[in-house]
């Protein structure tokens, strides 16, 4: 594959094996990758349901009718929802945004929601990133006179119906091609598809005309933020919006970059991921995403400058939580020799805030590499989140466990579950045995999907500037990642009390490195390295060069611990 791509395309040889473990395969893949356009985005009318959405909107918006936005408190159903508020609220659309509260009411539409929206009368709920899970609510809609549209990018069971139109590329019946859109990424297809509509009404004569690209900085924040793969169609979206950021319209977007230390100029899409996101979905997790849709919505700098600070504040409010969780835990835990026999855990405790339970199995996750249920219990119920690691699929466990649960949700990598405490060590017994069954002691194992083995002098200004225009980053389309060695460290020391800066030699190329959180290999292993490492330009003072960052390494003269194995395509 490599050598016929590289061939057909100009590329060298090493940027050409990067772009196969992707997945990008001929001539043609790579072109649109190399230079993605808006031009090549699909047309709305391709997902099943968006003309009757459409039809749906238009008639409440021409009647004046109560629309309601029905969203997530997560980034993406935030963004999704200030998108569909700001594009109708332009086109003089009398329109509401509601928001359930993480903690008292939880995820998706829920019949209180919409007896309190009925109040307004006969109207219309338009759900985003959520919905369609909810027929009981649909129906109770209906009955009080309201009727619904669905947007959501959630898995649908075999056995779904659509009580009303629902857009949603997972359905079976859906000819859309990409199926990987996220919440924010439908609302923008929807916008999409409803500017068309309101031209051909004529609704333009009187009043300008939206440019969709204004909103495609809230598309790439939801969908970086949703951890969704950054190829196709969202790799144009993302790259289209990181250009849109740099002149933002949202006052509250910028005033957030600027909290966190960011320019607007040279923001990253992991910037977006873990910088900017978390501050918006701190209040949602905490409890008031209201304050998120406010700060995405206003187009008033000072009061977005006032909304910023205060999700800044509940951010760090946020961390402190789920640092004195973390605590909890790592103390509770049997000891590492206990753990090395366990393929699971699960771990319970009383007084967590339920809105970070999710960060904090993540962050377990990431530390233990096994699946994780936190599970915070109150009033005789546990309650909490699930994450998982390849090869272990969290939402098929959590379904074969489904007569010890009241309720679960999720997908393979996460979910949110809730049980009777009376149940937990049950759930604890047959997680372990289900992890036992799927996992193998390598599947544990932290491995590194390595792009290539280079040798140091592949790293020239050009070929790394040119590997560095495969951004944006993220999902799907991780950074480069090359195993090299043996070579020679030059120099050597401890920077900010936890990372490692080194200059390395090989062949006669020198490069300094920095390995963040690597101290602990300090002083460097006597004699040449091996280490894994992403290339980066460094801009100082008008010069540029390559610095590497490196992320693991090893003495030379060990047996390998480093997993060199290629990514998979």
């Amino acid at each position: 594959h490599v050598a016929t791509l590289s061939e057909a395309s100009g590329l060298s040889h090493l940027e050409a094996q990067v772009l196969v473990n992707r997945g990008i395969l001929d001539p043609q893949s790579v072109r649109s990758f190399l230079s993605p356009r808006l031009t090549h985005l699909l047309d709305p009318y391709r997902l099943k349901d968006m003309q009757a959405s459409v039809d749906l909107i238009m008639s409440a918006a021409e009647r004046r009718d109560p629309i309601t936005i029905y969203g997530d408190y997560d980034a993406d159903g935030l963004t999704a929802t200030a998108l569909l508020y700001s594009f109708l609220t332009s086109l003089g659309v009398p329109i509401h945004a509601y928001i359930p509260n993480r903690l008292t009411e939880g995820y998706g539409l829920h019949i209180n929601a919409v007896e309190r929206i009925a109040r307004r009368g006969p109207g219309l709920i338009v759900t985003v990133d959520c919905g369609v899970s909810n027929n009981e609510e649909i129906t109770f809609a209906a009955s009080v006179g309201l009727k619904v549209v669905v947007t959501d990018h959630h898995q649908v069971d075999e056995s779904f119906t659509p009580l009303c139109p629902v857009v949603n590329p997972h359905r079976a019946d859906c000819p859309f091609p990409f199926k990987h859109l996220t919440g924010v990424g439908l609302a923008f297809f929807l916008a999409v598809a409803l500017r068309a509509a309101f031209r051909e009404r004529g609704w333009f004569a009187t009043r300008t005309e939206p440019d969709m690209k204004d909103y495609l900085d809230l598309v790439a924040l939801g969908t970086v933020a949703d951890m969704a793969p950054l190829l196709d169609q969202n790799r144009l979206l993302v790259k289209a919006g990181l250009d849109k950021i740099r002149t933002t319209r949202w006052p509250g977007i910028a005033a957030i970059a600027e909290l966190a230390g960011l320019s607007l100029t040279t923001l990253t899409a992991q910037d977006l991921a873990f910088r900017i996101a978390p501050r918006f979905n701190a209040s949602g997790r905490l409890g008031d995403a209201e304050i998120a849709l406010t700060a995405l919505t206003t187009r008033i700098p000072g009061h977005a400058k006032g909304v910023a600070l205060q999700l800044d504040r509940i951010n760090s409010e946020r961390q402190h939580l789920e640092r004195k969780v973390l605590a909890d835990i790592e103390a509770s835990l049997p000891s590492m020799v206990e753990l090395s026999s366990q393929r699971a855990l699960v771990v319970t405790g009383a007084g967590w805030h339920r809105g970070i339970l999710g960060i904090v199995a993540s962050k377990l996750l990431e530390k233990y590499r096994r699946p994780v249920l936190v599970l915070g219990v109150e009033n005789g119920t546990a309650v909490g989140s699930g994450r998982s690691i390849p090869g272990f699929n969290l939402y098929k466990a959590l379904k074969s466990l489904e007569p010890l649960l009241d309720r679960f949700g999720g997908h393979k990598h996460a979910a949110g579950l809730a049980l009777k405490v009376s149940h937990v060590e049950r759930l604890r017994q047959e997680f372990e045995s289900l992890a036992r069954e799927a996992l193998s002691e390598q599947d544990l194992t932290h491995r590194f999907e390595v792009d290539a083995e280079v040798s140091l002098k592949d790293m020239a200004i050009e070929s790394v500037r040119r590997l560095m225009s495969f951004s944006p980053f993220g999902s799907a389309n991780p950074e480069p990642l090359f195993y090299t060695g043996p070579c020679d460290v030059v120099e050597s020391k401890v920077v900010g009390e936890r990372h490692l800066k080194m200059k390395v030699r090989q062949n006669g190329a020198v490069f300094e490195t920095i390995g963040f959180g690597l101290a602990e290999h300090s002083p460097a292993p006597p004699g040449p390295i091996h280490f894994i490492f992403t290339p980066e330009i460094n801009r100082w003072q008008g010069q540029e060069k390559v610095k590497l960052r490196m992320i693991d390494l090893e003495s030379a003269d060990r047996s390998s611990r480093l997993q060199r194995s290629p990514a998979s395509p």
